[in-house]
């Protein structure tokens, strides 16, 4: 089943949603900070104190933003300060670590320039332009591939990495009414087997946007996946999904409301399996 025009596409919630989608949260790892101590311990440890207890400890962890969003707050609040010096250049440290991406950090820098002023914006731009520099070298194809697709590539899946093989990533698009994310496989990378448990409907849907990737029924043969392929995979059924050996893949899911749903993950797939996939 193919869409005309996957650019078009906007359906569905990730597939790691599908454990958490009753809490709806995705997981971050706790903030800490301790520069403040470090740097002004000694001269001034009340201040430290609030900078790495309350400002980092706390406002950082608050739910509501993520940590990639507070990134992007605290960025451009600081150029439309006129701000653009060490302390910047470690916000953008931060943002690149809490997920953004090469692409959207210029995106931001250009649509902020017309509210912030060109110049505050130019001198960003230097900054960022260093903390990014290595990622077109060594991030194995992962800037070249968010320019292909609209949606984020989002924040590596950590709390669920020991159910893949290879590394994920994941990025909440919409909370309101049918909330669904994207989800993003480097090569090689796929998920275990795994079952959407349901007493009545449930299942999951999943739908292509980038890249080159297989889908794979228990006891059934594997299906290549490209941009705008669907994937509708029922309640109860035994199945993977992920990346083709040589190419990264992205694809939209979310689960079918149903009764009594869980989701269990199962067995990894077998290399030799995988590996015969190409032949």
């Amino acid at each position: 089943m193919k869409i005309g025009n996957i650019a078009l596409t906007v359906v569905v919630p990730g597939l790691f949603i599908l454990t958490l989608s009753n809490q709806n949260i995705m997981a971050h790892e706790k903030i800490t900070q301790d520069a403040g101590r470090i740097q002004l311990g000694g001269f001034a440890p009340k201040f430290a104190e609030i900078n790495d207890d309350i400002l980092f400890g706390d406002i950082w962890n608050r739910k509501g933003l993520c940590p990639r969003d507070r990134s992007m707050v605290t960025v451009a609040a600081l150029i439309g300060k006129g701000i653009i010096d060490s302390s910047l250049s470690h916000h953008l440290q931060f943002a690149k670590k809490n997920g953004l991406t090469r692409t959207e950090i210029s995106e931001m820098l250009t649509h902020i320039a017309f509210y912030a002023g060109w110049p505050n914006a130019w001198g960003a731009f230097r900054l960022a332009k260093d903390v990014w520099a290595d990622d077109e070298k060594n991030d194995g194809g992962k800037a070249a591939f968010q320019r292909e697709m609209i949606f984020p590539i989002g924040e590596p899946n950590d709390a669920y990495a020991k159910y893949f093989v290879g590394k994920s990533y994941l990025a909440r698009i919409s909370t309101g009414q049918i909330p669904f994310s994207n989800v993003t496989f480097e090569p090689r990378c796929r998920n275990n087997w795994h079952i959407h448990r349901a007493t009545n409907g449930g299942g999951q849907m999943l739908v292509c946007v980038a890249g080159r990737g297989w889908y794979q029924e228990w006891g059934k043969p594997a299906r290549k996946l490209l941009p705008g392929d669907i994937v509708n995979i029922p309640a109860n059924v035994k199945h993977w999904h992920g990346a083709a050996k040589d190419s990264w893949f992205a694809h939209l899911a979310f689960e079918i409301p149903g009764q009594n749903s869980s989701n269990d993950w199962l067995e990894a797939v077998n290399d030799n399996d995988y590996n015969s996939l190409e032949k």
